[in-house]
């Protein structure tokens, strides 16, 4: 864990990053977390936004290559960073480094030491993504009719074709779900359903919290795919956070 002090520092960088399209990454973790509040460039998510995600404790078994860490609703430029060190892409330092403000607009004595500085910040937040095997990522959805022949409801977000979009340090790094066509149905018995929908006061907006899983990353032109699958997740209603459901799409 890093300390707090380092953690400031860091985010205060993300900031300096951001006005010119590069900006220095979060850390992993709990680093995350705090440099998410720090994030300057506006990114873009498919169908979903991200609220905040209540923390748990990271799951026993290791994701492939014996990755155990997490990370909890991270924002863009960390999930460029992570899509860089799980699919052994080398990131463009040098590029991130010239286009970072403080590089940009230093007078030329200065330049030097400017682009030591955010490029040794990048090097750690690079390696402070190592080891992530699983996220946890809010997203808000609409739940479907209930479809009595299934006895399902069905939810898009989670969807084979759906992706969450980040865009950072001008990359862009979808978000996939490997077992979508499993977990976007939720399963009830019929008079559940009715419960489960008398619970709205109009409409069926819904918030999922999941536990991911990464899986794979396939690279792309100017980014690429990490690819996860859904571990669990809880349903609640996005007016009054009533918890409706907690659904295991896989087994553990």
């Amino acid at each position: 864990m890093k300390p707090v002090l380092r953690l400031v520092q860091l985010a205060a960088a993300v900031l300096t990053l951001g006005a010119c399209g590069g900006q220095a990454p979060p850390a992993a973790g709990a680093a995350a977390v705090a440099l998410a509040t720090a994030e300057t460039e506006a990114g873009g998510t498919a169908a979903a936004s991200r609220p905040a995600a209540p923390q748990a404790a990271t799951p026993a078994p290791a994701a492939p290559g014996g990755r155990t860490g997490e990370l909890v609703n991270p924002d863009e430029i960390t999930m460029v960073l992570l899509y860089h060190e799980l699919a052994g892409v080398p990131a463009p330092l040098d590029q991130w480094v010239e286009n970072d403000n403080r590089v940009t607009f230093a007078a030329g004595p200065d330049k030097a030491a400017r682009r030591e500085q955010v490029r040794a910040e990048l090097a750690a937040a690079l390696a402070a993504v190592r080891g992530t095997g699983y996220i946890r990522l809010t997203l808000n959805d609409h739940l479907s009719d209930y479809d009595p022949g299934y006895g399902e409801f069905t939810l898009r977000a989670l969807a084979p074709s759906s992706t969450v979009s980040f865009r950072a340090l001008q990359q862009e790094v979808a978000l996939g779900f490997g077992n979508g066509r499993d977990a976007q149905t939720w399963a009830v018995p019929a008079a559940q359903a009715q419960v489960i929908q008398d619970s709205f006061r109009y409409g069926r907006d819904v918030v999922l919290d999941l536990l991911l899983k990464i899986t794979a990353a396939q690279p792309a032109t100017r980014g690429g795919t990490i690819i996860t699958d859904v571990l669990e997740y809880e349903i609640r209603t996005q007016q009054g956070n009533k918890l409706l459901g907690r659904v295991k799409p896989m087994p553990q």
